[in-house]
């Protein structure tokens, strides 16, 4: 299993990823969209993105925002496997969002 990040291993890493941000244990994003069927879309990309990293993000959807949020699970917080998973949604999920 991964080892749990530092407080200031989390904060420089995330640094490098737009929005994404600590909160508590997670590290977490909040995309707003203009229709509910574009939140949806976006959470689907996601489920992709995870389904192929074996590595699954908690999913809030409230009409049309998406918060995600992301740990390691087994470790009770932030590892490696979540900065990765992160920056793999960043890289692969373009959504379209409201400016």
């Amino acid at each position: 299993m991964p080892a749990l990040l530092s407080k200031a291993e989390i904060k420089k890493r995330l640094g490098r990823l737009d929005g994404w941000k600590s909160e508590g244990k997670f590290v977490t994003k909040t995309f707003e969209f203009e229709e509910f069927m574009d939140a949806i879309d976006f959470v689907n990309q996601v489920a992709k993105v995870a389904e192929a990293q074996e590595h699954h993000p908690d999913v809030w959807i409230r009409y049309t925002t998406v918060k995600l949020e992301i740990q390691t699970h087994s470790e009770g917080g932030v590892t490696d496997w979540d900065i990765r998973l992160a920056k793999e949604i960043e890289r692969s999920v373009k959504p379209r969002q409201v400016a």
